[in-house]
């Protein structure tokens, strides 16, 4: 049994927060080592002063991260997959080495405006944004409007590095860090790369967002669909190069990576030197519990993590990083430097401010608990007017996934859902695979005095084949 020394802060409070750091520190560090029983929930609450359920909330938040798996009869043990991590296998060169292959995944023509998974944008923080650029042209010296380093702007990467250790769990240092304009810049940056050498079959799942596949296969990727189920990616059908992956929240369906999946995809990435894609996408908007971990914080060394404040704050900010093992994150700035030179700098400086002063946690707080009302009120609503619809992937994110009766026409049922001015998509042309007929809402612009309103109007106009004429659109709802 191990003697785990963790030490908590009683004063700071989160103590189930600190207990689960400690313990994924040690993991990391190889003080547990793979394999090693920990002691029962109760006994470390004894030795620790604390409930017993707080060391079960530690407990549960690094078994859905990967770090610890939990079996009846044999107890709590640090998954024996991380050995691969103290021992990696010898790195190949960067660059796929499988053979080209055509995917038939369907090219979809471009769509601009409101989607399912567009935050509120009114709740943009204006005067603490306008706040933190007036400091930087205040503060920062002239020379640091110059052109610099592609990579990005050392405060950012620096404040970057602190927060993607501190929420998302990461294993991260801002020299892995590359600022770039958004995930779409960075996986297209990090494709580019990776296909430099040899065509790359990359893995994506079934079903994905069809906005990404034009530009997955213009970076030089063949995909390779892979199905998703209520587990998430079905690790048993991977196969290519790489794997484009969003564990957090997937889309469309609003899955979470199961814990055994996690485990399945890194030994699958450690067996043949594969890559994996993550992308971090609307991962703090975690409603049931806290976030989930991200991928990488299990092997920096074989995952690259993507992500931005395109849901947290604007997409119109343009404002992503990328966080790689140090060869392929150097290889990645050299290619943002030959491509643009790189991001604002003014915006970079700014980000850094407002993370470093708090505003960023206080906004993500303020619109983590407005976003929880509303998914609250759209999937209430749905279950009293519309019941015979199944209402998936409501844990995480801005969007559920509704599949519907059989013979409900989904295209349909998405224009109306647009006609009385909720954001929806049809999900079948995000699928290579049949399915069901789904589609997808998002909820992040429905206010919550809104919901029931716009639902009840749904179906009359869904009843009445689309005509509903003393109905109109519901006011208030973007």
């Amino acid at each position: 049994m191990a003697d785990l020394h963790i030490r908590i802060n009683r004063d700071e409070g989160g103590i189930a927060g600190q207990i689960a750091s400690e313990l994924r520190d040690s993991i990391r560090g190889g003080r547990l080592t793979p394999g090693t029983r920990l002691p029962a929930t109760r006994d470390l609450a004894t030795d620790l002063q604390v409930s017993r359920g707080v060391v079960v909330e530690a407990y549960e938040q690094l078994v859905a991260e990967g770090f610890l798996v939990s079996r009846v009869g044999v107890g709590t043990q640090v998954t024996p997959k991380t050995a691969t991590r103290a021992n990696p296998p010898q790195r190949t060169p960067l660059g796929p080495r499988l053979a080209r292959r055509a995917s038939s995944t369907p090219v979809c023509a471009p769509y601009y405006g409101h989607r399912p998974t567009s935050p509120d944008l009114s709740h943009f923080p204006r005067e603490r944004w306008l706040a933190a650029v007036r400091h930087v042209l205040t503060t920062v010296p002239s020379d640091a409007l110059d052109y610099g380093d592609p990579g990005g702007v050392p405060e950012l990467r620096e404040e970057l590095a602190g927060y993607l250790r501190r929420v998302r769990a990461a294993d991260v240092r801002p020299e892995n860090l590359v600022i770039v304009g958004g995930v779409a810049q960075g996986l297209s940056l990090v494709l580019h790369v990776l296909s430099q050498q040899r065509p790359l079959r990359l893995a994506v799942e079934d079903p994905t967002s069809h906005r990404q596949v034009p530009l997955l296969r213009r970076a030089g990727a063949h995909l390779v669909p892979v199905p998703v189920d209520e587990e998430g990616l079905d690790v048993r059908k991977l196969s290519g190069d790489a794997v484009l992956v969003t564990p957090a929240h997937q889309y469309p369906t609003g899955v979470v990576l199961s814990p055994p999946r996690r485990a399945a995809l890194m030994e699958w990435a450690y067996a043949g030197n594969r890559t994996i894609l993550e992308d971090d996408y609307d991962a703090e908007f975690r409603f049931d519990r806290d976030p989930v971990g991200c991928l990488q914080g299990l092997a920096p060394d074989r995952v690259v993590l993507s992500g931005s404040v395109s849901k947290a704050l604007a997409p119109g900010l343009r404002l992503g990083w990328v966080a790689a093992p140090a060869e392929l994150a150097e290889a990645i700035r050299r290619a943002r430097g030959e491509l643009d030179l790189g991001s604002p700098v003014i915006e970079q400086h700014a980000l850094a401010h407002f993370l470093r002063t708090g505003g960023y946690d206080k906004h993500l707080r303020r619109m983590r608990r407005e976003y929880r009302r509303r998914r609250d009120a759209l999937v209430r609503a749905l279950a009293e007017e519309m019941p015979k619809i199944r209402v998936r992937g409501i844990e995480a994110g801005l969007h559920v996934y509704l599949e519907l009766p059989d013979g409900c026409d989904e295209h349909r049922t998405a224009r109306l859902a647009q006609v009385v001015g909720l954001s929806a998509e049809p999900v079948a042309p995000m699928r290579e695979s049949q399915g069901p007929p789904a589609v997808v809402v998002g909820f992040a612009r429905l206010p919550a005095h809104k919901a029931a309103e716009a639902v009840r109007s749904l179906k009359v106009r869904m009843t009445h084949g689309g005509h509903a004429p003393r109905v109109p659109p519901i006011k208030g709802v973007e």
